[in-house]
């Protein structure tokens, strides 16, 4: 049973740069959530926080409640061995977790840190070796065009502003690099061709930069290609212990049908409810563009009557500019009953947010137990989110 929120718009779940995203900036974000009514927005980035200062300042100006959260790849051994697929349809065992209402990363204690510093290694060389491997291959293709790693990350420092040390590659970075430099040397027949020898077959549009780059992906940079370079990524432990680390709740994003079939791991949804409450994680996110009205619903329903706080976002981790209000697949909008129950998880992560900021039993504690003053799930989450409400009301200067 949900608690009756304010009928506010939020969206819990977008990328902010330097991580690969829609904006330009902190405060184009903030500025278009506040253009189109969203008065909770919450960011979810990988590996750096640094730019939630910003964020923070430039969401109370413009009347925008901020959320601190971050997104963590994980590999489950067990499930990658026995083939099965989690909320990454392409890759067995891989999973995406969330970490909601962070509050412990300015400072960062001492195992946030040395947790977080695991996984920055990790994915900091792999990107550095698949950027001189795909150099390679565009060289080879007679594309020289003296890209590195420093001269990417100066790049991505050129473009939003930001302190090179918070500056983290991810794929889509190093395929936009290697997109817009190939444009630059090359156009019209000669850029047709040069895709031709780089991929092996014809591009689908030699002048469609964000579809050029997916191809550069698609092409060379995926499993079995010539400039893969194998994932390497910490266990759910880890993951677990550092959104935990961090003052955060740990959260299960939802893919359901944005991927056909059903990743094993979410079919059917009962399933889904057990393994991810086995884990320890009390909450769930959905980015609804992926789903259908009805699957949606479905899955929504079925979490929230098993006693799992939900929230919804947008992500905007492509250069697509979509509207800040979540929405369903081909914009379909987000049936009403929905979006009661992400107002209602969105508040949750607020007053967990506040309390945890300033030392205070949240909604789960260090060890990610569920806060043991309520004596049911449904009664914490309505606590919780009469208690967040309040607070966003407060944070936004309403009475």
């Amino acid at each position: 049973m949900t608690t009756t929120m304010p009928p506010i718009r939020v969206n819990a779940h977008i990328h902010l740069p330097p991580n690969f995203s829609a904006f330009d900036s902190v405060g184009e974000a903030v500025e278009l959530a506040a253009e189109q009514g969203v008065s909770v927005l919450g960011a979810s980035n990988y590996y750096d926080f640094g730019v939630y200062r910003d964020f923070a300042r430039l969401a109370s100006e413009r009347g925008v409640y901020p959320l601190f959260g971050l997104e963590i790849i994980a590999l489950l051994e067990d499930l990658r061995e026995s083939g099965v697929k989690v909320n990454d349809p392409g890759n067995p065992g891989k999973m995406y977790i969330c970490g909601k209402g962070i509050s412990q990363f300015d400072p960062m204690n001492g195992e946030a840190m040395r947790l977080l510093q695991v996984i920055r290694d990790k994915d900091s060389e792999r990107m550095a070796r698949m950027v001189a491997r795909l150099a390679d291959v565009f060289a080879s293709a007679g594309l020289d065009l003296g890209l590195d790693e420093t001269a990417i990350k100066d790049s991505i420092v050129q473009r939003h502003g930001c302190d090179p040390a918070t500056v983290y590659l991810q794929e889509r970075h190093v395929a936009q690099a290697f997109q817009e430099g190939l444009f630059e040397s090359r156009v019209g027949g000669e850029r047709a061709e040069a895709l031709a020898r780089l991929f092996g077959t014809e591009s689908k549009d030699p002048d469609d930069a964000v579809g050029v780059q997916n191809e550069i992906r698609s092409h060379l940079m995926k499993a079995g290609r010539a400039a893969y370079v194998a994932e390497t990524f910490v266990g759910f432990d880890h993951a677990y212990r550092l959104i935990l680390a961090l003052g955060g709740i740990p959260c299960y994003p939802t893919l359901a049908d944005g991927t056909n079939p059903i990743c094993g791991y979410e079919s059917p949804v009962a399933t889904l409810i057990a393994e991810v409450q086995a884990r320890g994680i009390q909450f769930a996110e959905f980015i609804p563009i992926r789903n259908s009205p009805e699957v949606l619903s479905h899955y929504v329903h079925a979490m929230r009557e098993a006693g799992l706080a939900i929230t919804a976002g947008t992500e905007h981790n492509t250069l697509d500019m979509l509207p800040l209000e979540p929405a369903c697949v081909d914009g379909q909008p987000v049936p009403d009953d929905l979006k009661e129950i992400f107002r209602e998880g969105a508040c949750v992560v607020a007053a967990h947010q506040h309390l945890t900021a300033r030392g205070d039993p949240g909604f789960v504690d260090g060890t990610g137990r569920p806060n043991p003053a309520f004596d049911s799930a449904d009664a914490r989450i309505a606590a919780f989110a009469a208690m967040g409400a309040d607070v966003i009301r407060e944070g936004l200067g309403e009475a």
